[in-house]
């Protein structure tokens, strides 16, 4: 796309976009999330829809992860020229249809010319036509290699192949790319380890819910292990990147274990739908998500939710976690993870109680309407329509 056509496609919205600045006050509020295909997005509308909003969620592209979203463009985008376009058409859309705008800290509905961050003359118009804009950190949007490393010995930045591809990496960058997402947005929300890189965001609001109830809760119904199996322990693992996630040292790990005559076996789940690796899921007894981030990702919170004990390295719990009493992950950097393997393999009772526990967790802080009405007060803090609590 060049320069030239974005300037007048773009003058086009903002004429256009100008017109349709306010909604009818008696007219449901809709919103939009639009971002990278992870599941938690289509289910994060979902739950906004909960409060009496209109929301809906839309992708550019997907992976593994088919019919969780309101909108599929992917194969628009894989078009050559309707797929270069598209984006401008979906924006003025989406300015005549929403009024809220969720999007995560690397891009909105354009593609921007620069990585991991937004067409600014998108987010300008936005904020100019007085659309609500919210971003969500996810990781990689937000995190910078010098800031990462501040943090600790163990961080995602140890084991990292390809600096600059997976991330912002840049420091300067990064801090300016905050901060300008600050000022054209309506709030930035953030939790666990990315709340160092999003100074201002809002904190508290733990936005990866488990739809427990999806498919007559089905989906999600808890296989708590044994509490006198003799098998071996079964650990599953599914990294997205393994030089982030440790896997390495998990590897190494049981390898040592099972030298020395404990009964551990580890599976590996990759290029795999969520449908598939939750049947995996399923048989194991222990889930393994991180050692090195510091943070868990939303695989530990399906493994709670399917009563799996859950192992990830957790830097700051008291911080990164609501309610970290209550919340039973194995906190294991590399150098404790040997040890809180053997331990879990020579006692299964521990294993049952933790995978029981995980449950329990997310069924208390971790469904949509948990989500739903921490979203609700955010809302009303920030004096925006809230909606209803569920």
């Amino acid at each position: 796309m060049t320069k030239l056509i974005h300037v007048l496609l773009m003058m086009v919205i903002r004429t256009l976009g100008c017109f349709r600045t306010r909604r009818k006050k008696k007219r449901v509020l809709r919103s939009l999330w639009v971002g990278h295909p992870v599941l938690n997005m289509g289910i994060n509308a979902r739950a906004e829809c909960l409060l009496g909003i209109d929301a809906r969620s839309l992708v550019f592209e997907h992976d593994h992860i088919r019919g969780a979203f309101t909108y599929d463009l992917a194969k628009w985008r894989r078009l050559p020229i309707i797929g270069r376009l598209s984006p401008y058409g979906v924006l003025l859309w989406a300015i005549w249809k929403f009024d809220r705008f969720h999007f995560y800290c690397d891009r909105g509905i354009l593609v921007s010319p620069e990585p991991f961050t937004f067409n600014w003359d998108e987010l300008e118009l936005l904020k100019k036509i007085k659309k609500e804009v919210f971003c969500w950190a996810y990781g990689g949007d937000v995190r910078s290699r010098e800031r990462t490393e501040s943090l600790g010995q163990y961080n995602c930045c140890m084991e990292c192949p390809q600096p600059g591809s997976f991330c912002i990496c840049n420091k300067e960058t990064g801090d300016r790319y905050a901060e300008r997402i600050r000022n054209n947005t309506t709030a930035v929300f953030s939790m666990g380890d990315m709340i160092h890189y999003t100074p201002g965001s809002i904190n508290d609001i733990f936005y990866w819910p488990v739809e427990l109830d999806v498919e007559s809760g089905n989906k999600y119904k808890p296989h708590v292990p044994s509490a006198d199996s003799t098998t071996a322990l079964c650990v599953v693992h599914a990294p997205n990147n393994r030089a982030y996630k440790g896997t390495r040292f998990l590897m190494s790990a049981v390898e040592r274990l099972q030298q020395e005559g404990v009964l551990i076996e580890l599976q590996l789940i990759e290029n795999l739908s969520n449908e598939e690796a939750l049947k995996l899921y399923q048989q194991a007894d222990v889930l393994f998500d991180q050692c090195l981030i510091g943070f868990h990702g939303y695989t530990a919170q399906e493994g709670m939710a399917l009563g799996k004990p859950v192992i990830c390295y957790i830097r700051d719990p008291e911080r990164y976690l609501l309610d970290s009493e209550a919340c039973p992950i194995l906190s294991a950097n590399p150098d404790q993870l040997e040890d809180t393997l053997r331990d879990l393999a020579n006692n299964r009772m521990r294993v049952h109680q933790l995978g029981a526990a995980g449950r329990k967790y997310i069924e208390q802080h971790h469904t949509p309407v948990h989500f739903a009405a921490r979203l609700h007060r955010a809302y009303k803090q920030l004096n925006v329509e809230a909606g209803q609590l569920p």
